[in-house]
């Protein structure tokens, strides 16, 4: 009987493994690399590393991809030296390193602690738990940056200031974009100076207080709502071993026979109009998106304001 292609593919990944080619932590070719290196169909390499996550053999590591999983024995903990120097500020920063390298997902209290070398017990001295440290993680980011003593002149000047240095915190801290609800705004000294600088920036407009919340809630939904994608596409391709352009390439024969069947005449001729692709380019597209909303706003204001 032949052996199914992504069988082989995966003997041959444990076979490196257990030869010391590949070691833990050591990256695995990405989907693509791996279906062009064995000579099969991408689906078939995806398969494999598929086979060989479920099995343990191998991990999703966001913002990296698949890497070699330890072996059972070392993941067993270890004991760590008394924490005689640890305090609140080393805890917060180790774990917005860890949030920084990998995401959300992989911060834990055991996480932190290993990071710093001592028993997780210790941890709580300084914190309560892992939802007080996220709170103080997430005011210390938006601390990172201010505003200037002069500012620009003009609303929209202002606004655009706001919500561009809000971006920088998002693409240098991309799990910061997942947390806190419109709905329900974490009181945050250094998330509130944010918010509080944007509704400055539409004062003295001759705008009802309601209206200047509505239009600061939109312009931060903006740039965390397309921030946040930031942190689903590490994911994304961590799991799946592929760019988001690789990710396109598996896509397009699928698209294009879609828009070929005449049902969808709009998304045909998009298609046609793009030629050789689209550029898929987050900070474009905030930018693009801004300059529309502020538009949307000079209306707004010309028709309220007083």
């Amino acid at each position: 009987m032949v052996e199914p292609p992504y069988l082989r593919i995966c003997e041959d990944i444990r076979r490196r493994i257990t030869a010391g080619e590949l070691k833990p932590g050591d990256r695995l070719p990405s989907t693509r690399a791996l279906a062009a290196q064995q000579g099969v169909a991408m689906a078939t390499a995806a398969k494999a590393l598929t086979a060989l996550r479920q099995a343990g053999v191998i991990r999703s590591q966001p913002r990296v991809g698949s890497v070699v999983a330890p072996p059972p024995r070392s993941r067993a903990g270890r004991a760590m030296p008394p924490d005689t120097d640890l305090n609140r500020d080393h805890v917060v920063r180790a774990a917005m390193l860890i949030a920084d390298a990998q995401g959300l997902e992989a911060l834990s209290m055991r996480t932190v602690a290993a990071r710093l070398g001592v028993p997780t017990m210790s941890l709580y001295r300084h914190v309560t738990g892992k939802d007080d440290l996220v709170l103080l993680m997430t005011d210390r980011a938006y601390g990172e940056a201010g505003y200037p003593p002069v500012l620009p002149d003009g609303w929209r000047a202002r606004l655009e200031l706001g919500a561009r240095t809000l971006w920088r915190l998002y693409a240098r801290h991309p799990w910061l974009a997942q947390l806190g609800s419109l709905a329900r705004p974490l009181p945050l000294p250094n998330l509130i100076r944010h918010g509080d600088y944007l509704i400055g920036a539409l004062s003295g407009l001759g705008l009802p207080a309601a209206r200047v919340l509505d239009l600061q809630i939109l312009l931060f939904s903006h740039g965390q709502g397309l921030a946040a994608h930031r942190e689903r596409e590490a994911h994304a391709q961590a799991d799946t071993g592929l760019t988001e352009q690789e990710w396109g390439d598996t896509q397009i024969g699928q698209m294009r026979t879609l828009a070929e069947s005449g049902r969808y005449p709009h998304f045909a001729h998009m298609l046609d109009g793009l030629g050789d692709g689209y550029d898929f380019d987050l900070d474009a597209l905030f930018e693009a998106g801004l300059q529309a909303l502020l538009d949307g706003f000079a209306h707004l204001i010309d028709r309220e304001g007083s």
